[in-house]
């Protein structure tokens, strides 16, 4: 979607208005500081209706999938000339003739704050020494697969079902999500379509450089994060 100059000036125009009135320095710190707090409360308020399901997540990102995820029939959902812009720079993996044979990890993100960096590589988020996750030769959920994917900021799973769906019918594949906010893991894990099997829910804040995650390095195929960077005060994504 390309914006015309009316409705580029329109948006400017809206983020001077939002911007005209700021929350006082003291504040700021302290939904900082108890940003978990905050999001627990809003999780125990709204429970899992606030947000809607984004069934459209894998029409708009089909490369979230495994290669062989309903390939053919996700190629025929998609307009030709789709196909054909993206087929050249084999950013999904969808429509590339080969695959290397390295990781190549991709982050889908900040849909709404102009920060989308999809296709770098994100090795650094998993790579840290300090970080004390099992080894690849231990069992770790998800262990057995080989296509996983990591969802940042899943909140109430809106994200996750909607992809976990799809993935029923590939037991390789394999969703780990997280989110700081204890009560929005435990509205994952509590949904009817949430399957252990399949799917690891965790507490996880993803700013803290020194929280270990629940499996190895350098086993993630696919990165996710939809409406996070804008929540997070740009002076910590540097640990991200």
């Amino acid at each position: 979607m390309q914006w015309s100059k009316e409705e580029e000036a329109a948006a400017r125009k809206k983020v001077e208005e939002n911007s005209a009135v700021r929350v006082l320095l003291e504040e700021q710190v302290k939904y900082e500081n108890e940003a978990s707090k905050y999001w627990d409360t809003f999780y125990k308020i709204h429970k899992n209706k606030f947000f809607k399901d984004r069934n459209w997540l894998l029409r708009e990102f089909p490369e979230i999938l495994p290669i062989n995820q309903n390939t053919e029939e996700k190629t025929k959902e998609l307009p030709q000339d789709h196909v054909k812009m993206n087929a050249p720079n084999c950013f999904s993996r969808m429509y590339c003739t080969t695959v290397p044979e390295e990781k190549n990890y991709k982050k889908i993100s900040g849909l709404s704050d102009g920060q989308s960096k999809a296709g770098s590589d994100f090795s650094n988020l998993d790579s840290k020494e300090d970080r004390k996750g099992p080894s690849k030769t231990e069992l770790f959920p998800g262990s057995n697969a080989t296509f996983r994917i990591l969802e940042v900021g899943c909140g109430a799973g809106n994200s996750v079902f909607p992809i976990l769906n799809t993935l029923q019918n590939t037991p390789e594949s394999f969703l780990y999500c997280c989110d700081f906010a204890s009560g929005a893991v435990e509205l994952v894990k509590s949904h009817p379509s949430y399957r252990a099997a399949q799917c690891c829910a965790f507490v996880h804040d993803v700013c803290d450089d020194g929280l270990a995650y629940p499996f190895p390095d350098g086993i993630l195929d696919v990165i996710l994060l939809v409406f996070v960077l804008s929540s997070i005060h740009p002076d910590r994504t540097l640990f991200i």
